[in-house]
């Protein structure tokens, strides 16, 4: 069976020159072609021109300008992706100050800020951040705090849910050429992820060793990094952690699921009590009976079981009444 051809770009890490020992090289070429520019007329006008070296001076004079513009920074945690004539030809990961080719052109990262600046021009859009420039990438550590949203857990109930993830560059290549615009995209996965593991699960009350939101908090934590990782691997992303921050039922029916709880706990408390009450009941007769202390038939003996469970499953205080005559009549 033939598999499916896997298009991904993957990074490649390159050296670039040391940006001081060029800065040094192109400035003193520079002077130097300044100093033989003024030599050249200065000769002219005494009558001895040199059309070749002048010539000469003039043209380098804007080459080494363009030259100086390939100097360019990187902080710690900080990359730049490196497009020549529109092929890829690695990545810079080195933090300091670098030159490189002057024509490594600026790319899709540029497309990708007019395309951003473009969003934020629209009526109610939030305001645009602006990019590192020059296909500078961010290693960095990044949050999204995602906002609360309406969605249907797996019994149709909705909920709000919202959760917090961790995320930082793995492969600034799969970031730059293989999705359109890699913040956006993580930020529209995250909240798809999100919702797709909400309808996964049930938001409290499943069955036995069923994994619910409310009780299974790691697990489903752990449910939606690895759901991320999967989805965000084509943007070349790795997902650091991930974790709800918010849940609960939709305010049409808290109301409603609030005292199906109260309701709930109040019949497992119940449960409790009562099977407690059985338990001292037996242990009340089988000491009786053991110990010799009276006999008593079986109707005596569901009397009195009924009266202690009275005594031991009421919720107001019992008040007994003593019987001063004998027991049989």
């Amino acid at each position: 069976m033939a598999t499916e051809k896997n298009d991904w770009n993957a990074e490649q890490i390159v050296r670039v020159h040391n940006g001081w020992a060029a800065l040094v090289l192109l400035l003193a070429l520079l002077l130097a072609d300044i100093a033989l520019f003024i030599y050249c007329a200065a000769a002219g006008i005494q009558g001895e021109a040199h059309p070749l070296p002048t010539a000469l001076s003039v043209l380098m004079f804007p080459v080494l300008l363009v030259l100086l513009t390939g100097l360019f920074t990187l902080q710690p945690n900080q990359a730049r992706v490196l497009v020549l004539f529109g092929k890829y030809r690695g990545s810079v990961r080195e933090s300091g100050f670098h030159w490189g080719n002057p024509f490594y052109s600026n790319g899709p990262g540029r497309m990708a800020e007019m395309s951003k600046q473009m969003e934020a021009a629209k009526p109610g859009a939030p305001p645009h951040k602006k990019t590192l420039g020059r296909n500078k990438i961010s290693l960095r550590a990044r949050t999204i705090n995602g906002e609360k949203l309406k969605v249907n857990d797996r019994r149709g109930n909705p909920i709000e849910i919202a959760a917090v993830i961790v995320w930082r560059v793995r492969d600034t290549a799969q970031a730059v050429f293989d999705v359109d615009d890699y913040e956006l995209y993580v930020e529209t996965q995250s909240e798809s992820a999100l919702r797709h593991l909400a309808s996964q699960y049930s938001y409290d009350h499943g069955e036995e060793d069923e994994i619910t939101l409310r009780s299974n908090a790691d697990e489903v934590s752990a449910a939606l990094k690895k759901e991320l990782e999967e989805r965000l691997g084509r943007a070349g992303v790795s997902v650091e952690e991930a974790r709800l921050t918010h849940l609960a039922y939709a305010p049409e029916i808290a109301q409603a699921m609030l005292r199906r709880q109260q309701a709930e706990a109040i019949i497992a408390a119940r449960q409790k009590i009562v099977h407690g009450a059985v338990s001292m009941v037996d242990m009340a007769l089988r000491d009786l009976a053991e110990k010799q202390v009276l006999h008593l038939d079986d109707e005596r003996k569901a009397a009195m079981v009924s009266n202690l469970m009275v005594v031991l499953c009421g919720e107001s205080e019992v008040h007994p009444v003593v019987n001063t005559g004998t027991l049989y009549t």
